[in-house]
């Protein structure tokens, strides 16, 4: 069968690059057109645009660049009807992909939506255009269930977070390479994960590296992003104890001592990989105020979401400066809070259900096309 794939950011790419891996296994005569990345491209198919063409972050940057968004919508459009594929998979990107699904529904597609828009903490609203544009909705966090089935009466598939698998099946850090590679020596290392776009690793790398000579027994090193080139990165590590490392986030976290991690899906992944973590977030000051008056959330990062309390220390805007990071990072150094948070890391991992989300996705993708 044919598969039609949109993922419009770096967390997308992986989770459809694995959901393809296991398509492939359920469905060997499966054929791939997509948006996403270098993960998905490596299982094979037709990229149409990668997703560093696609990534505008914050509403201020949306409207600076309607035009280009409504290009990409409709060639979009014409790129499907062109191929006509027996189902089209959403992956997550909400904005782009609920327009898609609204016109497909009406030109007959089958819709199906991996990995839930987060409308349980803004757009509530978009729930109705959910309910009458999308076939099948598979969920990765164990609270969406509830959300969507008790609250608004619609049916889901909850899957598992795919994330599990991701790490468990992966081998092992060949820690000396990593080490070779980023010039390290034996001092202990804190990671950097500032993010995937250009505009908020500029931010967030500005005040990460604020903290860097006050804790001088400590390496840091900064996870290159696969969207960025490594000549953007440069301008950041001049300092001596700053390092890089290029499209190598989890083995950079499986040698770290500690994270200091931009809210999204990397704050997950740094707790599955049992690294204590300082959750930070900074973004353009208009879109951060209409996003506080929007988003009806006590917390911003996951780890914190999935287990309804503060398990990671969460700095948001105008208190990521230096002295609460730096202070924060103290925190999570000691040897004493080290242990409560591997702990709750430990619980985080029960609360997401055990492994193989791709495999039961692809399976119920496959079974419900072919049931058609």
């Amino acid at each position: 069968m044919k598969y039609y794939i949109i993922a419009g950011e770096a967390s997308g790419d992986l989770h459809a690059a694995n959901l393809m891996k296991a398509l492939k296994k359920t469905d060997p005569q499966a054929e791939f057109r997509f948006w996403g990345g270098d993960l998905m491209e490596r299982e094979g198919g037709t990229p149409v645009k990668h997703y560093r063409d696609l990534a505008f972050m914050g509403f201020a940057e949306v409207i600076m660049n309607l035009g280009t968004i409504l290009k990409n919508i409709s060639f979009c459009k014409e790129d499907i009807k062109k191929w006509d594929p027996h189902v089209i998979i959403f992956v997550d990107y909400p904005g782009f992909n609920l327009r898609i699904a609204k016109w497909a529904r009406k030109e007959g597609y089958k819709t199906h939506f991996y990995i839930s828009p987060q409308i349980w903490a803004w757009k509530e609203n978009r729930i109705k255009d959910i309910q009458r544009d999308i076939d099948e909705m598979y969920v990765i966090l164990p609270f969406e269930k509830d959300f969507y089935e008790q609250k608004h009466n619609f049916k889901v598939n909850f899957v598992g977070h795919p994330l599990i698998d991701e790490i468990a099946e992966r081998p092992p850090a060949d820690v000396n390479k990593v080490k070779v590679e980023c010039d390290l020596d034996n001092r202990p290392v804190i990671a950097l994960l500032p993010g995937s776009r250009k505009q908020e690793i500029s931010k967030m790398l500005e005040i990460m590296l604020s903290v860097t000579q006050d804790f001088k027994d400590y390496q840091f090193v900064i996870a290159g992003a696969p969207s960025q080139e490594e000549a953007f990165y440069r301008r950041f590590i001049k300092k001596s104890n700053v390092h890089l490392v290029m499209n190598r986030t989890y083995d950079l976290l499986e040698i770290s001592t500690a994270a200091l991690v931009t809210s999204g899906t990397a704050t997950l992944e740094t707790a599955l990989l049992k690294v204590p973590e300082v959750v930070c977030y900074k973004g353009n000051f208009i879109s951060y105020q209409i996003a506080k008056r929007v988003i009806n959330l006590e917390y911003i990062s996951l780890v914190n979401l999935i287990m309804q309390r503060e398990v990671v220390k969460e700095l948001i805007q105008s208190d990521f400066d230096r002295q609460n990071l730096k202070k924060e990072l103290l925190k999570i150094l000691d040897q004493e809070n080290r242990k409560k948070i591997f702990s709750d890391y430990y619980e985080l991992e029960k609360k997401l259900g055990g492994k193989g989300a791709s495999e039961k996705t692809a399976q119920l993708i496959y079974q419900k096309i072919s049931a058609s």
